[in-house]
């Protein structure tokens, strides 16, 4: 089997990310052998993997959580969104820095730390990574309840992650944090990969487009983005609709998180949602640059603490063992 040029980095991807270097196809073929049948030869005569297949990114997808991250049984139905590894790390190890500047430089680890995940999804895979990395605790949270079934069996699946995960059905699609979160729930951050689409057809199209990056040709056929189901994928009133209903609720939830986030796919609805947080006002609010090959995107973060609140928050809940 012909490799990739040995250490080529993906120099997009964060520092601390297992798959900056180029994919060890060699090793993971070892851990899931159906993969052999999914490799193929791009045009610098280079071993590589069919990312237009959605069989294909699954199968590598469980091979690297298998190889980096210890987990040897990851399994939802196929019409489910697969999500890419890498990608999905880089949002974690963002945040990581984001806690480590309000705690004098350190990233703190450890079930102290808890995640709000919102639209965990069938793969589970932000709680997952999360719990792999730095230990931390997760609330997953989704709408779809076989979504949420699926979730649950992965976390019972895999003994690492019992205990760890608390999987929560949010019975009103309308809401967000309300019916989620208690009152005496306190929450470090939330993290959500927010459906792009306001419609389905305005989804076909965007996987028409990847389709065609990937493989240079056009197909009018494609049904779905690879993979997922409508809900995973299209939203009311689009991205923008979700990410201000988001805003507009967090100010009930202001001193149960320190840090809300959200993955801002558009560049063109950034401004929008500054000035929607502007309104709000938050104490403070961060734009974090992200992204993977190609693909730029931006998480953005706010809070409703004050400088004094988020020491007596650090004091409190990370003032215990971390990471540099």
């Amino acid at each position: 089997m012909q490799k990739r040029k040995d250490g080529a980095l993906k120099n997009s991807l964060h520092p601390r990310n297992k798959n900056r270097e180029n994919y060890d196809l060699e090793a993971l073929v070892l851990l899931k052998p159906e993969l052999t049948d999914c490799l193929q030869n791009n045009s610098y005569g280079t071993t590589t993997i069919n990312f237009s297949n959605p069989v294909a990114v699954k199968l590598l997808n469980q091979a690297l959580l298998h190889k980096y991250y210890g987990l040897k049984k990851w399994n939802f139905p196929n019409q489910n969104l697969c999500p890419p590894i890498p990608g999905r790390a880089d949002y974690l190890h963002y945040l990581a820095d984001l806690l480590a500047e309000n705690n004098k430089g350190s990233i703190p680890y450890g079930s102290q730390i808890t995640g709000l995940d919102i639209g965990v999804g069938a793969s589970c895979i932000y709680p997952i990574l999360g719990v792999a990395e730095y230990q931390w605790d997760f609330i997953g949270t989704d709408i779809d309840p076989a979504s949420i079934s699926s979730a649950e069996k992965i976390v019972r699946d895999n003994q690492k992650l019992e205990g760890k995960i608390n999987i929560r059905l949010q019975k009103n699609p309308q809401q967000i944090f309300a019916g989620i979160l208690n009152t005496e729930d306190k929450v470090d951050f939330t993290i959500c990969n927010p459906p792009f689409h306001s419609s389905m057809e305005e989804a076909l199209k965007g996987s028409r487009r990847k389709i065609k990056n990937l493989t240079g040709k056009r197909n009018k056929a494609i049904k779905l983005n690879f993979s997922g189901n409508h809900n995973e994928l299209v939203t009311k009133g689009g991205e923008i609709r979700f990410i201000e209903t988001m805003i507009n609720e967090s100010l009930s939830f202001s001193t149960n998180v320190f840090w809300f986030t959200t993955l801002i796919s558009k560049q063109s609805n950034l401004r929008k949602i500054e000035l929607l947080l502007e309104k709000a006002k938050v104490k403070d609010f961060k734009v974090i640059p992200i992204g993977t090959g190609n693909k730029k995107s931006r998480i953005m973060a706010w809070t409703y603490l004050s400088k004094n609140d988020q020491k007596i928050w650090q004091s409190k809940r990370w003032n215990s063992v971390t990471i540099s």
